[in-house]
């Protein structure tokens, strides 16, 4: 990778946490208007499962020794495919950010040769503003696949109790100590999105690792029809530096939808994000879904805020 005279790229510690969150703030500003990541999140990906700092990641200083760029790569299950993203100060240091992916894509080549697979599939982001990295990213080789639109609500002045659903359908929180249950939601989610072309699927025991020790469970719903599970919502705690509820996922059986099962979960939902004291809830929707979603959404009171766009790449695996 050519530099600027006296610029350093690296491999990054877990000393560099604080500075690589400074330009992922920088970056989160220019493209979202805020920050979205916090050091437990930087910290998080730098110790990911199937990830290697030493080979997996790059940062870029200044002569001085500020960071002003951090590509990173994530594939916690260590299936399916891999995720890449350069994140750069958009004032400083953008002119890298097209050969650290360049640098990436390489390590996505020998990961699939330590794998023994003949090539992977790499995706990456690019937000409204990024018109540079999109691109950068179709000049790499890479291609659109989708639209995912984010949408939110305010929970201002929402009632205590959500409505009444349906005839048939009830709600209640997950009950994370049986895992009886927490089979049952895990069944719903990945029968409901089969439906989605690109889905991957994850088995029960690394779906159940992959969510960690301790989530707000109680912002875990299952919804029942006629007293059978038929319906899950997860929710994530990635909002909360905005005070906004996070729906993760939300799925309900191919046979029982159009029945407000869906709807019943996010009433559910928004009602403990506000006695929680949460400003507002939010979700985003993959626009290739063939459920249609964002009726659903609006009819709940939800609205489109912004948009992000995935593009993707397969990389043939090293010495192939």
């Amino acid at each position: 990778m050519t530099l600027p005279a006296g610029w350093q790229a690296r491999r990054p510690t877990l000393d560099d946490v604080p500075a690589i969150l400074a330009v992922v703030h920088a970056a989160d500003t220019f493209t979202l208007g805020y920050p979205d990541f916090t050091a437990e999140d930087v910290r998080d990906a730098l110790t990911a499962p199937n990830v290697d700092p030493e080979r997996d990641s790059w940062v870029v200083a200044e002569p001085d020794g500020t960071l002003v760029a951090w590509a990173m790569l994530d594939n916690p299950g260590g299936v399916g495919r891999e995720f890449v993203d350069v994140f750069v100060d958009p004032e400083r240091g953008a002119a890298v950010r097209a050969s650290l992916l360049a640098r990436q894509l390489d390590r996505v080549a020998g990961r699939a040769a330590e794998r023994g697979l003949p090539a992977l599939t790499v995706r990456s982001p690019a937000y409204p503003p990024e018109r540079r990295w999109a691109e950068e990213l179709l000049d790499a080789g890479f291609g659109f696949v989708k639209r995912y639109q984010v949408m939110s609500r305010s929970l201002a002045g929402l009632p205590a109790e959500p409505p009444a659903p349906s005839a048939g359908v009830t709600v209640r929180p997950l009950r994370p100590g049986d895992e009886s249950d927490l089979r049952d939601f895990h069944r719903i989610y990945d029968t409901s999105f089969r439906d989605i072309p690109d889905y991957e699927p994850l088995g029960f025991d690394l779906w159940r690792a992959r969510i960690g020790a301790d989530p707000a469970w109680d912002e875990w719903f299952v919804a029942e029809v006629d007293g059978e599970p038929a319906g899950i919502l997860q929710s994530s705690d990635q909002g909360l530096d905005r005070n906004e509820g996070w729906v993760k996922n939300l799925a309900v059986l191919p046979g029982q939808r159009r029945r407000g099962v869906g709807a019943a979960l996010l009433h559910h939902a928004f009602a403990r994000y506000a006695a929680k004291g949460r400003a507002s809830a939010g979700l985003g929707v993959d626009l290739t879904n063939p459920t249609a979603p964002l009726s659903l959404y609006r009819s709940v009171g939800l609205g489109e805020v912004r948009w992000v766009d995935m593009y993707e790449l397969v990389v043939p695996a090293a010495g192939v």
